[in-house]
């Protein structure tokens, strides 16, 4: 298989992880774009026998973290309502269907960043500890630290939606 085709296999795994971090999908389909734009322009610097898919979770993962940093630095965007709603699609018939997508999602986006995209690389792109790991730069303890409080976190907020954010310990 050559290096184009091995990338374009993971492009649904890329647009999926994305679509999650960033919970907007044109900005998620950018940034697949430029992760699949970056990572063939620098093919050259992909190791043979490494993990392809895990390479190409670095770049995207480093160019979320990248924009997102620019995005605290610019002012911000003034959203302009579109008379669209919510996307229909099979969660959306019926008066409940969607609730636990969305509530799931609300919930996710609940989480501080860094216990998000752990849980997103191991709950949702069925990443190993260490891939997830060898993907955020961080030692594995510390993504086995950020998925344990992560999922707790997202119990919570799944079972009583008020959860407090921080809690005190005395």
């Amino acid at each position: 298989m050559d290096r184009r085709q091995a990338i374009v296999e993971q492009i649904p795994h890329l647009r999926r992880y994305a679509r999650a971090l960033g919970r907007d999908p044109g900005a998620a389909d950018d940034l697949v774009q430029d992760c699949l734009e970056r990572a063939l322009s620098r093919f050259h610097l992909f190791r043979a026998g490494t993990n392809l898919r895990g390479w190409l979770f670095t770049i995207l993962h480093n160019l979320h973290v990248n924009q997102a940093r620019r995005a605290v630095r610019r002012p911000d965007d003034v959203a302009l309502p579109d008379g669209g709603g919510e996307m229909a699609g099979p969660a959306s018939h019926g008066p409940d269907r969607g609730l636990p997508v969305r509530d799931l999602g609300r919930a996710l986006d609940g989480l501080p960043a860094d216990q998000r995209e752990v849980v997103l690389l191991i709950g949702l792109e069925e990443m190993s500890y260490k891939q997830a790991a060898d993907v955020l730069g961080v030692p594995l303890g510390t993504v086995m630290s950020r998925l344990a409080r992560g999922r707790e976190r997202l119990r919570q907020l799944m079972d009583n939606g008020d959860a407090p954010v921080l809690r005190r310990v005395k």
